[in-house]
């Protein structure tokens, strides 16, 4: 039998490269710069393996070249992904406060949520000590048209933004869901004009909610803080005065990150 024989290895598998390519990145972190031969020092594999995820990784700004030295440093591409990262954590952190508070207030579960694309996203979440519900709504996506969170979203995008987004159709999912784009405008320039949006077992039959923006420094939304509960206890008639709770601390919450309201 020849010794000359040869086995083909594997091919890496993409697990495997997300791991190597992070670990490049924490190289060049610890050590500010660093080159092909050192990256394969430190993941134990050929210099071209090597070569090939820095160039993707600098294809994506997560690496950069600053000479002719063949070093790599971080690139600005992980200054940007950081500072999403730090928004969320300082919106959740800064609106914290208020949200508990709110809770305490109106006795009804809280949530934080932003937008993504064509849904709310909520973030975080408090508890009123009424709450019956032990349902964490955190990490869940949320249609924008039939939630209050999401109407706030929505009654603040640009015009070309809420038509792409009214465009595919509203989905129902109980028989008060508004369905009807016109209909879906009118209660948005409303939630505008008063500073708060509500739904009425819109999403879940008997679940009631109100929500109102949190506005970044530049006066843009960046949020949105609700207070939702059982129908029979957050019942149409109280939502107005649920709702002037949930806009002060929405108040509360862009006055902490920086946003100053125009003084008429």
């Amino acid at each position: 039998m020849s010794n000359n024989t040869s086995v083909t290895a594997p091919a890496s598998s993409p697990v495997q490269s997300v791991d190597r390519a992070v670990s490049i990145l924490e190289l060049v972190a610890r050590r500010g710069e660093a080159g092909v031969t050192e990256m394969a020092a430190e993941l134990g594999v050929h210099k071209s393996t090597a070569f090939r995820l820095a160039a993707a990784l600098e294809q994506r700004g997560l690496l950069e070249q600053p000479g002719d030295r063949g070093k790599y440093r971080l690139g600005l591409g992980l200054v940007r992904l950081a500072g999403a990262a730090t928004v969320r954590f300082d919106l959740s952190q800064q609106s914290r406060p208020a949200c508990e508070r709110l809770a305490a207030q109106v006795s009804e579960t809280i949530n934080l949520a932003i937008l993504d694309g064509d849904a709310a996203v909520n973030i975080d979440q408090v508890l009123g000590p009424s709450a019956v519900t032990t349902h964490n709504w955190v990490g869940q996506r949320t249609p924008l048209h039939a939630t209050s969170s999401g109407k706030v979203m929505l009654a603040h995008l640009p015009e070309a933004a809420l038509q792409e987004r009214l465009a595919p159709g509203l989905d129902r999912f109980t028989p008060g869901t508004v369905t009807d784009p016109r209909l879906l405008r009118t209660q948005l320039r409303t939630a505008l004009e008063a500073g708060f949006a509500y739904c009425v077992e819109e999403l879940e039959t008997g679940l009631n909610a109100v929500a109102a923006p949190v506005l970044a420094q530049d006066g843009q939304l960046i949020a949105a803080i609700s207070a939702s509960g059982p129908s029979y206890r957050l019942t149409e008639e109280r939502i107005p005065e649920v709702a002037a709770a949930v806009k002060a601390a929405a108040a509360e919450a862009s006055a902490r990150l920086g946003f100053l309201p125009i003084r008429r």
